[in-house]
């Protein structure tokens, strides 16, 4: 496979093929790094090509040839790399891969079999195709935004790139049904993805209560029209705390015998799911009141132990050092990188009864210059050394 993804949305569906044992060239520059590679977070604060948690993360076990494609030769190299691959993934902004002279119609004519992938915000069709950006802004087109926050408060929308990790999986599935497409006919094809369109399917229900009831869905904080108590809830130790829903009769019956069936709860106020929402901000209040005599976890215990959904707010620490169930799974692993020392890595997130997956370090930057070019293409060192002296490499 030949990579030329940068930032999140495409080194995340490349590393899953690598993880399952997809052989993939990563295609760098010196003179326009990936993102995530000057971004951080930096191993010990020490800022570096190779020390970006983030690359390090979300380009494992990739080969990384540094290679100037706007250079001549670089280009003629780029393209006996794409002779030999069976995909070829991008996600520039739209029509930039076809400019540069990479386009699908000029790779079918040395690869015929090929099958690229253009995954960019837009889609390499209509009027915002040529449109550049990044995830946090794709957020907000995509709606996420509106909807993230309180009522009384400006959007803020969700933590991060959020979009940036509903695209690679799209991704990943279009490839594999392109290759058993091609396994069936022998054809390659060209895939268009636009991570704005994959984004849009994650607000489904906003987009069918606005087809529906006209009604056009806005901040709403912890809270559910549905349901009541729904929220997070304060509980012992420092930021700790503990999201409660509850949404039956049967439910709210549970959750009163949990926290021991005080008197307030034979309130009238709250004897129904609508007098419970008229009276939410007392009632939040009140269940505070308990939740904060419990461990965050000891809450989720109790409640899910009653058929009451519950759940712990977990930060990175917990999400690292302490789930039970990511540990028992099997989720991290720990891998040794010549700069950074060990670090963690994510496996896929989805375990194939016969296809294993190996997870190995992301790649220094260039680290495999020579590998592709002598093992991959068979260039000899004459041919390389022209390279170097022609400003191809980098």
């Amino acid at each position: 496979m030949l990579d030329f993804t940068w930032a999140a949305a495409g080194p995340i569906a490349t590393k899953v093929l690598s993880d399952y044992g997809a052989e993939v060239v990563k295609i760098e520059s010196t003179s326009h790094p990936d993102g995530t590679r000057i971004g951080g977070p930096f191993k010990d604060n020490v800022v570096g090509f190779n020390r970006s948690g983030c690359f390090n993360q979300w380009n494992t076990g990739k080969y990384s040839i540094l290679l100037n494609i706007r250079n001549p030769k670089g280009l003629e190299t780029a393209k006996k790399l794409a002779a030999w691959a069976d995909i070829v993934v991008e996600n520039f902004s739209g029509g930039t891969i076809t400019r540069i002279g990479l386009g699908y119609e000029e790779l079918k004519k040395i690869n015929p079999g090929i099958i690229m992938l253009s995954s960019c915000m837009m889609g390499q069709t209509g009027p915002y195709a040529a449109h550049p950006g990044l995830g946090p802004m794709l957020t907000a087109l995509s709606g996420f935004n509106q909807i993230t926050g309180w009522p009384d408060k400006l959007p803020v929308g969700p933590s991060g790139a959020y979009t940036d990790f509903i695209g690679p999986r799209f991704t990943v599935l279009a490839i594999i049904a392109a290759l058993d497409y091609r396994r069936r006919t022998g054809k390659g094809q060209y895939l268009d993805l636009a991570q704005y369109e994959t984004s849009v399917h994650f607000m489904a229900p906003v987009l069918l209560d606005y087809l529906v009831n006209r009604r056009v869905t806005d901040r709403e904080g912890n809270r559910l029209s549905y349901a009541a108590p729904h929220g997070a809830y304060q509980c012992q130790g420092v930021d700790r705390w503990c999201a409660i829903a509850v949404f039956t009769d049967k439910e709210w019956n549970s959750f009163c015998k949990v926290i021991g069936n005080p008197d307030w709860t034979q309130d009238v106020k709250f004897s129904t799911l609508l007098a419970r929402k008229e009276n939410e901000d007392e009632l939040d209040k009140l269940v505070n009141e308990w939740t904060m005599n419990y461990s965050a976890e000891d809450v989720m215990h109790l409640m899910q132990a009653a058929g009451v959904a519950a759940g712990v707010l977990q930060n990175g620490q917990d999400l690292q050092d302490k789930d039970p169930q990511l540990k028992h799974r099997h989720l991290y692993w720990n891998l040794k990188h010549p700069e950074v020392g060990e670090y963690h890595a994510l496996r896929p997130d989805f375990l194939l009864s016969k296809s294993p997956y190996e997870i190995k370090r992301a790649p220094l930057q260039g680290e495999h210059n020579e590998y592709v070019l002598r093992e991959i293409l068979g260039m000899s060192d004459e041919e390389i050394a022209e390279l170097v002296i022609e400003g191809a490499l980098e």
